[in-house]
């Protein structure tokens, strides 16, 4: 006999158990704009006690934490071994983004993002058809969530010095690099075990604010709308069995490349979802430095050279070796000669031909269309990876790092796990998916909430933005 151990460490319940409520609202997807919806809709209605809130995950349970919380993991295992083993290279079948790759699980691609979190710069914002300020308070809010410090490597003689050098070598716009990192200890029984942020923090913070629903192993097919209203979705079980989930409001928060799939073969109308697929041209690039410049206090390395309007790029510079992040039970044996990396993304330009779109000859287990990706990039975007190249080269010479240029090679479009724009947030119905609340043009209660609904992409990650956005977007779903 096969005993099946529950693993309970967050309740679920079954879809065909759900199938009977009619919440208030409903939440497709887990990651980091589902769970920060999420969080922020229980914490608003935590004395609501007749508000229904639900929440279905694609995937099943994996981890109950980001993997560098993981004892057993490392920066260079959690990346090498552990992420490979629990995600879906979709880029096999997209030869135009060749990179993408999918995490199906509760907390998504949240579970291995390396928690980089500078806001995207003034300028962009300034375009965005939110008011700066408006932007600022829920970017403070999202910052607060996600405990974003910049004492991560504090007290580093490798920071300081390194730091220094930039700036004293023109590099004015390298500073300590904001990290979503609980730096809080743990102290009179309140557990602060689970530093680097993932939602499955959204879910915690959430689940002790008032109860959901949640299930997993749960593959909305269709968005169920009439007469210009959401009225639910169509979802099947693991033993592909068709359910229908009725909800006053559904958001969407599947992914850049799985949210237009579920929207389009929905038949949601809009002419600009799937467009304006955007990404960034990403380099990582390797060098080394003498450890005798530093004392013995060698501390790590986390520095973020900040995007400018003149660099339309940033570049995340860590080390030393593995040991950026690693486990206080391992011993660390640091070389004479130490690894820097460079992580540099730059600026792709949106425009309305990188796209995605269904491909109707092939289709999933359950019968729904793939997406299919057109992406190429500009000239201009070509011009910034040769900008992002150089600026890796200026700030490896700023520091004395001597830079392997053999590493210096440009990763395949979707490599950063940073797409976004594809519902993108606009007054125009013609050039974007969802009005400035997230919404999609024409359909009422019916919400986008990941990286999709970014207006544009800037040198910053996606994972901020998304998490603000999907704040606000919770505040506007209880004001209505």
């Amino acid at each position: 006999m096969v005993v099946k151990y529950k693993n309970n460490w967050i309740p679920t319940k079954t879809i065909e158990d759900m199938s009977g409520t009619n919440y208030d609202v409903l939440i497709v997807g887990s990651g980091p704009g589902g769970g920060a919806t999420l969080q922020r809709l229980c914490e608003l209605w935590k004395y609501e006690g007749a508000k229904k809130i639900g929440i279905l995950e694609k995937g099943d349970k994996l981890f109950h934490s980001h993997a560098l919380n993981i004892p057993t993991q490392n920066v260079n295992t959690a990346r090498d071994e552990l992420l490979p083993d629990n995600s879906t290279p979709l880029g096999k079948r997209l030869p135009q983004f060749s990179g993408a790759t999918m995490i199906y699980a509760l907390g998504g691609r949240s579970l291995f993002w390396n928690a980089a979190t500078p806001r995207p710069i003034q300028s962009e914002l300034n375009k965005w058809p939110i008011h700066s300020r408006e932007l600022a308070v829920y970017y403070g809010m999202a910052e607060k969530l996600m405990n974003v410090t910049r004492d991560y490597a504090k007290g580093s003689s490798m920071q300081n010095r390194l730091l220094k050098q930039l700036h004293a070598n023109g590099v004015l716009e390298a500073d300590d690099m904001p990290l979503a990192f609980d730096m809080t200890p743990s102290r009179q029984g309140e557990v602060h075990s689970n530093p680097w942020y993932s939602s499955i923090n959204a879910l915690a913070a959430a689940k002790f604010d008032r109860p959901y629903d949640l299930a997993v192993n749960a593959y909305v097919s269709r968005v169920l709308a009439e007469k210009g209203r959401v009225s639910g979705v169509e979802v099947f079980s693991a033993d592909k069995k068709a359910y229908t989930i009725r909800a006053k409001n559904v958001v969407v928060s599947a992914s850049t490349l799985e949210t237009p799939r579920l929207l389009l073969n929905s038949g949601i109308p809009g002419p600009a979802i799937g467009r304006y697929l955007t990404g960034h041209v990403s380099v990582i690039a390797i060098g080394t430095i003498n450890r005798s410049q530093f004392s013995d206090k060698l501390g790590n390395l986390a520095i973020l050279k900040f995007e400018t309007d003149e660099s339309p790029y940033q570049i995340q510079i860590l080390g030393p070796d593995q040991y950026f992040s690693y486990q206080q039970f391992e011993d660390k044996a640091v070389k004479d000669q130490l690894m820097v990396v460079y992580a540099a993304f730059g600026r792709v330009e949106p425009r309305p031909e990188n796209r995605v779109y269904l491909d109707q000859s092939a289709k999933d287990e359950f019968g729904v269309p793939l997406q299919q990706v057109q992406y190429s990039l500009s000239d201009k975007d070509r011009q910034t990876a040769n900008q992002v190249a150089q600026g890796i080269r200026q700030s490896a010479a700023a520091m004395g790092v001597t830079l392997d240029e053999s590493t210096l090679e440009l990763r395949p479009p979707g490599a950063d796990m940073h797409e976004s724009c594809t519902c993108r947030m606009g007054d125009n119905p013609e050039t974007s998916a969802t009005n400035r609340h997230g919404q999609i043009h024409g359909v009422q209660g019916l919400y986008v909430a990941d990286n999709s609904v970014l207006p544009t992409l800037t040198g910053a990650g996606p994972v901020l933005s998304n998490t603000a956005l999907a704040i606000r977007l919770a505040d506007h779903i209880a004001r209505q």
